[in-house]
This record gives structure tokens, C-alpha cells and sequence, in this order.
């Protein structure tokens, strides 16, 4: 049953040196104020997963918290290039990253697969595709009915799971609305799993045909952290800046200044000052 937890309790407790960890999120919902007390907590050697890894990883990579990631997607959404990551895999700075490519289907079949604790996902994938020469976690198998030759690839099973949601009753149910992603298989394929919310409400919502409600049990960890998704967006609580990806593309394009900004802004920051940022979006 999930713990309702400060979110450096939440880190603490779930987040270890040498984990393999995925933070899910599809533009909305990213849990960013989670993954920068990650850093604060100066967690190591992780390796992390996840379908569109942006600015978040770029942060954690550029860190050093990462010696690899697991993908299908890695940029700064309408921008360009994530700076930090380049220099990792091209000038192996601050340390070398182990990277795995995959199609963005093969990683939600993955997770899929890792939350129904199967060992490996089958999709019609990857036909006339360059990646299987490059990655060898991408095999074939052969249907025992059909004969049909399908792509393979081992089940998602992260350590600990993160994510931020809309709200959390104080049992620890979770609800998700909007864009979902694979939020829901990401939690339920881990270990262990933390969920950051905007509010923690007496009841839940009815949920509306486009919710997702992750049951008490399912969850590990439930912290309340007001603004937690921002610079990405949370439906009904601020929208997407914008501004700061445009923004993000100097600031990680030198070593110096990225520098700099994690001092200024993570370092020395806490999780209140991103209901701060939150609430300047509405102004």
C-alpha cells in the first residue's frame, strides 16, 4: 500500500545508487521536481529508461547521475539536439553513457510486458529497420502457430518507477488524466514506484473516460508536490512553458553555464519553488 511521503522521504526510501530507473511522462505530467531531488540526493551510476528522455535526462545526465539510458527518442521537443547528451555519448563528459535504441513501439510493448511480469514483448516491428544491427537486444522468434517471424525485446523492469499525476486521495489511489503515456505500465512493471501530484484530495474524482486511477496497492511512495510537473504541463493546474525549452538549448549548450544552472536551480532550489514557477504560468 503507498506511503504518503515528503518527496525527499519518497527519494530516499526508493531511489539507490545503481538502480535501473524509468520517469515517465508524454509531455504532460513529466516529474521533473522529482527527478531534480534525485540529484539533490546525489544518486549514482543509475540507468535510465524511457520512451522520450528531454530535458529531465539531459539534466540527470549531465549531472553524472547516468552511466547508461534506454530510449526511443532523445531531444529537446520543438528545439533541438539535448546538449548534455551529445556530450556524454560523443565526448564521454562528465563520465561515458551506455545507450540502447529503440522505436518508440517496442518500448511501450516492453513496459507492457514487464508489467504483465513476461519476460520478453513480441510486435510486428522493426521490418527493414537498421536497428537490429546496432542493438542486440533486438531478436526474432517465430510464432509456433503461424510460422510468422515477429521482433523481440526483453520486458522493461525498472527498479523504481516515477511519474507525476493530477491527484492522490489519501489512501494513496492515484489518478491520471489527459495525456497518460505509459505511466500506467511504467508503475506497475517496477519494483518500487514513487508518484508525484499536484493535491492530495479527501475522494477522488469520478473518473471521466480518459482517466487512468492506479490502485493504492500498485503504488509505493505518493508525495504531494504542488507544480512538480513544470516546465512540462498538468492538465488543469498550468500549461507547458515553452519559453524555458527555448530557453533550456543555451543554458545546456556549455559546460560552464549548465553548470551553473544546477547550482542556482537544483542544488540550492527545493519542491516548493516549482508551485512558484507553476503559478507564474498563469499570471
Amino acid at each position: 500500500m503507498a506511503k504518503i511521503l515528503t518527496l525527499k522521504e519518497a527519494v530516499a526510501e526508493n531511489v539507490r545508487d545503481g538502480d535501473t530507473v524509468a520517469m515517465e511522462g508524454f509531455t504532460h505530467l513529466i516529474p521533473y521536481a522529482a527527478g531534480h531531488e534525485v540529484i539533490r540526493q546525489g544518486r549514482k551510476d543509475l540507468y535510465l529508461v524511457r520512451m522520450t528522455p528531454d530535458i529531465l535526462y539531459d539534466q540527470l545526465i549531465g549531472v553524472g547521475a547516468a552511466r547508461g539510458m534506454k530510449f526511443s527518442w532523445g531531444g529537446n521537443p520543438g528545439v533541438g539536439s539535448l546538449h548534455r547528451f551529445r556530450d556524454a555519448v560523443e565526448n564521454q563528459w562528465p563520465k561515458p553513457l551506455e545507450i540502447e535504441e529503440h522505436s518508440h513501439a517496442a518500448m511501450a510493448n516492453a513496459y507492457e510486458a514487464g508489467a504483465a511480469n513476461l519476460p520478453f514483448a513480441m510486435l510486428r516491428g522493426y521490418i527493414g529497420a537498421d536497428l537490429p544491427k546496432v542493438n542486440p537486444n533486438i531478436k526474432s522468434v517465430t510464432c509456433p502457430f503461424t510460422g510468422e517471424v515477429l521482433a523481440a525485446v526483453p520486458a522493461i523492469r525498472p527498479d523504481v518507477t516515477i511519474i507525476h499525476a493530477l491527484r492522490a486521495d489519501r489512501k494513496g489511489n492515484v489518478l491520471l488524466e489527459g495525456i497518460v503515456g505509459v505511466q500506467k505500465e511504467a508503475v506497475l512493471a517496477a519494483a518500487r514506484s514513487i508518484v508525484t501530484v499536484e493535491e492530495i484530495v479527501d475522494e477522488l474524482d469520478a473518473p471521466s473516460p480518459n482517466s487512468v486511477v492506479l490502485p493504492s496497492w500498485a503504488v509505493t511512495a505518493v508525495a504531494e508536490v504542488p507544480g512538480g510537473a513544470f516546465p512540462s504541463y498538468a492538465q488543469g493546474y498550468y500549461p507547458r512553458s515553452n519559453a524555458f525549452y527555448i530557453a533550456w538549448d543555451e543554458i545546456a549548450r556549455d559546460r560552464g553555464s549548465f553548470e551553473k544552472w544546477i547550482d542556482e536551480n537544483v542544488m540550492q532550489a527545493r519542491p516548493e519553488d516549482f508551485a512558484r514557477h507553476a503559478k507564474k504560468r498563469l499570471a
